[in-house]
């Protein structure tokens, strides 16, 4: 396998900025629990954008709509990229269930212990206090809230990563088959977020192994991903579903107790195997319902031009 001048422009640029950006962080005393890690968390999604903004405006003087994807063309798959989500995070929540050791916890005793190492005591009674107000359980109320956010703010922010994998990478890799393109997509995706996994995202127990799991989960996702970017012709539902995946994470682990970060959650095992059953699902839909066969198939013959 070979990559094209491009291609390896935009990916030592995304790796060199992201990783230097870092870096810079960590090494300044930058913590990702503290509200600076939130604002670089953020930031640091938009450096794919950045780099291939670099790349095909400044550099190669391209176009940059159609070439990125960046169309809001809506179908009803702009419906599934919004709905998807909370549906797989679900689905590791009851596979969850099925594991030992692993009980179901409808006061939510499970989550406020994992908040435990990260919050002082007055912090997590003034998060048990919030809740208790609030009109809806709050399930109800973070499933909704989820869902509003994954179409608004965090689609915004999800957009600065989607526009460099689903956008720029997918057009580099047309030529592929949907798999092949899918798994080194996934395993760019994931080796891309090591430096935030190090610094404690999504498995603050278990950094380096951390690095390993979040690879895994980003090359399963990443068929779903490619699949409704196809289905839309569009970037924009992929950010859409990669914006409502990080809005409603939590629920993976709200109503559960016991395990650990590396079991479960959609970022543990049981998530790894709902997303395994979806896309199963979505490889029977693609092979016996849909007209257009796009999971045996190279991308190109799909795409919209």
């Amino acid at each position: 396998m070979t990559f094209t001048s491009k291609t390896r422009l935009f990916l030592v640029l995304v790796f060199g900025i992201s990783f230097m950006a870092a870096g810079i962080f960590y090494l300044s005393g930058g913590r990702l629990d503290r509200t600076e890690g939130l604002v670089f968390a953020v930031l640091y999604m938009f450096f794919p954008l950045i780099s291939a903004l670099i790349v095909e405006k400044l550099i190669y003087k391209e176009k940059i709509k159609k070439p990125l994807l960046i169309s809001f063309r809506l179908n009803w798959w702009f419906l599934v990229s919004w709905f998807l989500p909370p549906l797989i995070i679900l689905g590791s929540l009851v596979i969850s269930l099925l594991f030992p050791g692993i009980s179901w916890s409808p006061g939510m005793e499970g989550m406020f212990e994992r908040y435990e190492e990260m919050m002082t005591p007055e912090q997590i009674e003034e998060m048990r206090r919030s809740m208790e107000v609030l009109p809806l359980h709050p399930v109800v109320f973070s499933l909704l809230s989820g869902l509003l956010a994954g179409i608004t703010v965090n689609a915004a922010a999800a957009f600065g990563e989607e526009i460099g994998w689903r956008g720029f990478l997918v057009r580099r890799f047309q030529n592929m088959n949907f798999i092949h393109a899918s798994l080194l997509t996934g395993l760019i995706w994931g080796l891309w977020h090591a430096p935030m996994i190090l610094m404690g995202h999504n498995y603050p127990n278990y950094p380096v192994a951390g690095i390993f799991m979040m690879t895994i989960m980003t090359i399963l996702f990443s068929p779903l991903f490619l699949y409704i970017t196809i289905k839309t012709g569009s970037v924009i539902a992929a950010s859409v579903m990669h914006g409502t995946l990080n809005a409603t994470a939590g629920l993976s682990i709200m109503m559960i107790t016991g395990g650990n970060d590396l079991m479960v959650g959609i970022t543990g095992f049981a998530g790894f195997l709902s997303i395994i059953l979806f896309t199963f699902l979505f490889y029977l839909y693609d092979s016996f319902i849909s007209r257009e066969k796009i999971m045996t198939g190279t991308i190109n013959r799909f795409l919209r031009e």
